[in-house]
């Protein structure tokens, strides 16, 4: 097999057959054995019967689908598992990575590199919000962490099996494909594309799942948090060392008998926010620990027409 494609699918009923097209039509121009893997992440509408109907009557087809919504990041680590090209693709399937860019990635691949990720040149259809939003992620990711993690891209890019295979290694529960795949090393390049707005439906990745997917990657890469909340707890300690100082001085000396119910109702709470708040940073770091350590498997098969892996841990 000469190329997978990995297509997570989450309520895609609207872009499938567009997507279906599109993807054929490349494939027939590529001239290549490759498997197109869709990955249904619990959808609730067609998306299922879409993607049967498709491997039914193309043999480059195939499906995986889960019992249940286990997350876009283990969707991929489902078709990365299952896959069998010498070189594999990742790419969403809301239209908004064009396969009309995978043969450009696979002849880039082959100029001696192991990864090629595709830098988005714009972003459109998307509000200013989400837009700053995304590009100071990626900024302050890159400035916190040890791991050259390329700005401005998401999961769209080819990979070779050699980075397949050592990302299987890697058994953590709460995945971050792009900075797992940066870690992995290897020489890797980019091709910048104009990234398109949704073809239609709602976007699966909702504010709540951008956000957990910014904590995954932060804090699977980065402790400068929990060197913060240390950092912050010291800081505190010397203010409050300086504050008692203060209040001897005032006391003895300038003979200040106040009662000073208000600057103690203030150092109280500020202390008590930020105790909490270094307790919630140690909190996730734990919070990870735990679920790795429970080594339940990071997916449920319900159904597929590809052989099956070994339980994943």
């Amino acid at each position: 097999m000469d190329l997978s494609i990995i297509v997570p699918i989450y309520n895609e009923e609207i872009n499938l057959p567009v997507l279906y097209a599109r993807l054929a039509a490349m494939l027939d121009a590529l001239l290549l054995e490759v498997e197109v893997i869709f990955v249904n992440d619990g959808s609730r509408d067609r998306s299922l019967e879409l993607m049967q109907g498709f491997a039914a009557r193309d043999p480059r087809m195939h499906y995986i689908t889960f019992s249940r919504n286990f997350g876009h990041q283990v969707a991929i680590t489902a078709g990365l598992d299952l896959s069998r090209g010498a070189a594999v693709v990742v790419m969403d399937g809301d239209l908004q990575d064009p396969p009309e860019l995978i043969p450009q990635l696979y002849a880039k691949l082959h100029e001696g590199y192991e990864v090629v990720y595709a830098k988005r040149r714009s972003r459109q259809g998307e509000s200013a919000i989400k837009l700053f939003t995304a590009k100071m992620f990626y900024r302050i990711l890159a400035r916190i962490t040890s791991v050259n993690i390329p700005i401005d891209t998401g999961d769209f890019r080819i990979v070779s099996r050699k980075v397949v295979e050592a990302l299987k290694l890697m058994p953590e529960q709460n995945k971050f494909i792009r900075g797992q795949i940066s870690w992995i090393g290897y020489r890797q390049t980019f091709l910048e594309f104009d990234r398109s707005e949704r073809a239609g439906g709602e976007p699966g990745y909702t504010y709540s799942k951008l956000i957990k997917l910014a904590l995954d990657g932060i804090t699977s890469f980065s402790d400068l948090p929990l060197r913060m909340a240390s950092i912050g707890g010291f800081a505190v300690s010397g203010v409050a060392f300086l504050v008692m100082l203060y209040a001897i001085y005032a006391r003895f000396f300038l003979k200040n008998y106040g009662v000073g119910w208000p600057s103690l109702m203030v150092s109280v709470l500020f202390l008590g926010g930020i105790q909490l708040m270094a307790i919630g940073v140690i909190g996730e770091y734990v919070a990870r620990l735990g679920a790795n350590t429970r080594q339940r498997p990071l997916y449920i098969i319900d159904e597929t027409d590809l052989p099956r892996p070994k339980p994943n841990a």
